[in-house]
């Protein structure tokens, strides 16, 4: 026997929304009605107000909430004013009769007689209100057994979520402690990060290294997959990167591969990451790269042509043999460099446009006079606009900019 009815749908449910929406009492007074359905009964008062051409409507309902009553009173010249008293239909279901008809009784309300057991197998009782409408109270246990379990049901998932959820803003703020909390100084060069997540955590990563000898380290990466699984091997590739960061200055080349080694190490046969590692030399203002399967950076010169810093390896974490190489580009004051995740040229409108290299080129030009936090957030801005309502994956970008000494 299935109760479904009894319980509310399913708040995902795709079924189209229906339910009954009150059963109509006919009471003479109902402030009098309403002291006996709040105060005998328990119930609560749902909505309480007048309307102007058919007077006062009150809807109570039991502390559940899934039936609502309707107490009109009608005049005594309607046709209405006849069926008080006369209602006889409404049925409530208790989990258990005997002990609710002990609380009402307790509190004055009036049984026709003590619970029962029917010839069907469940429990029944009946009583009147004030005005002598009639109720039946009944139960039976297969119900009763339905309903507990679908109580510990609720529970249990309520207790779930409540779990998850907890865990996951846990989760995002250890994860927000993982980005750059200070930024490294250096004469020549300005810049700003950001990651804007689509979910409450995830897999894009980016870093600022002090390297020591007046070099920083720029460092950009997205890890497959999403959500947790995701964020779990940004912390774990963001920890190898710092750990191993003290053998760069003596060669990045061996620095990378052994953060490649690590990672693989570390991860499944399907877990990788795309990473830009830049190493920025402030007294020469030489920026030295390796792309390992990433997007190509950005670099707009200062006369607004435009360089891409493309793969110079393949990703991390699906070969332990691996190697790279590095590339370098010097930069002269006014010219920019920007590097970015997929989620920044990969996110799409309602048409299904992508935003794309070349309306992230075109903002770069159009805001490139901005200080490099600003620019950041222009690019942010715009990329957001193109893809409203939402971005559908994480937004992660870093922007720098060759100042002249002291600027």
């Amino acid at each position: 026997m299935s109760f479904a009815a009894d319980r509310p749908s399913h708040p995902g449910s795709t079924t189209p929304y229906l339910r009954l929406h009150h059963v109509p009492v006919f009471v003479r007074d109902q402030d009098r009605s309403l002291g006996f359905y709040v105060d005998r009964l328990g119930f609560n008062v749902v909505i309480d107000f007048r309307v102007s051409s058919r007077g006062r409507f009150v809807l109570v309902a039991p502390p559940d909430g899934s039936a609502l009553l309707a107490l009109l009173a009608p005049q005594p010249e309607s046709p209405e004013y006849q069926l008080i008293g006369r209602s006889g239909q409404a049925v409530f279901v208790a989990e258990d009769v005997v002990a609710q008809f002990h609380v009402w009784r307790e509190r004055g309300v009036r049984f026709k007689h003590p619970p029962e057991t029917a010839a069907w197998g469940g429990t029944f009782t009946s009583f009147e209100d004030i005005d002598g409408n009639a109720f039946s109270l009944v139960g039976w246990d297969d119900m009763t057994r339905q309903i507990e379990a679908g109580r510990r049901e609720a529970v249990e998932k309520l207790e779930s979520e409540k779990r998850a959820a907890q865990e996951l803003e846990i989760a995002k703020r250890v994860q927000a402690r993982l980005f750059p909390q200070t930024t490294p100084a250096v004469r020549t060069l300005s810049y700003a990060g950001a990651c804007i997540q689509a979910r409450e955590v995830g897999g894009d990563y980016y870093d600022f290294l002090e390297l020591g000898r007046q070099r920083l380290g720029l460092v950009i990466g997205d890890i497959s997959g999403k959500g947790i699984a995701a964020a779990l091997l940004m912390a774990n590739l963001q920890a190898t990167l710092r750990g191993q960061s003290a053998t760069v200055a003596d060669d990045p080349q061996r620095f990378l591969k052994s953060v490649n080694r690590l990672f693989f190490g570390n991860t499944t046969d399907h877990d990788y990451a795309t990473l830009i590692f830049a190493e920025y030399d402030d007294t020469e203002q030489r920026l030295r790269y390796a792309n390992c399967g990433h997007a190509s950076a950005i670099l707009l010169r200062a006369d607004r042509t435009v360089e891409r810093l493309a793969s110079t390896a393949t990703v991390l974490g699906l070969f332990r043999d691996w190697n790279c190489s590095f590339e370098e580009r010097m930069l002269s004051p006014g010219d920019t460099v920007v590097f970015y995740t997929d989620g920044v040229t990969e996110s799409f409108n309602d048409a299904g446009e992508e935003f794309g290299e070349e309306r992230l080129v075109d903002v770069l030009r159009r805001h490139c006079q901005l200080r490099a936090e600003d620019l950041l957030a222009a690019i942010v801005r715009e990329v957001r606009q193109f893809s409203r309502p939402e971005p559908h994956d994480d937004l992660t970008l870093i922007v720098a900019q060759c100042t002249p000494v002291g600027a």
